[in-house]
């Protein structure tokens, strides 16, 4: 199953992690990425805490957990490489209303994904 079809399909809770140019952590709650091709994905951000993080310190992590009461999910470590504000392609992925100021702007945020692993576990070698 392609990153596409697994985010398009899967129904639970992501959190995407950021860290500013010191190192401080940030965690929030953030919908399913969109997923552009194998190695790109994007999400749609206010200019937020996680955002401001984004401009010093390009990497982040995104944990997914499917819904249900098994530990399935993905882990997906990203590295940012270019966002749009307010464009139409942000306007048209949006996948609900988001209780932000109209006036506020409004980012299209998109990664490289560097690697994919399970929720739990780790598919690398010590």
């Amino acid at each position: 199953m392609s990153m596409g079809e697994y985010f398009e399909n899967a129904k639970g809770l992501g959190v995407l992690a950021t860290a500013d140019s010191k190192g401080k952590v940030d965690v929030a709650v953030f919908s399913r990425p969109h997923v552009f091709d194998k190695e790109t994905v994007a999400f749609v951000m206010a200019d937020r805490l996680s955002h401001a993080n984004l401009q010093s310190n390009p990497q982040a992590a995104y944990l997914f957990k499917e819904s249900g009461e098994k530990y399935i999910g993905k882990r997906l470590f990203l590295t940012k490489i270019r966002e749009e504000q307010d464009t139409d392609l942000l306007y048209q992925l949006q996948r609900r209303n988001y209780t932000w100021d109209e006036k506020d702007p409004k980012y299209l945020v998109f990664f490289h994904i560097d690697e994919v692993l399970p929720l739990i576990g780790s598919e690398e070698k010590k």
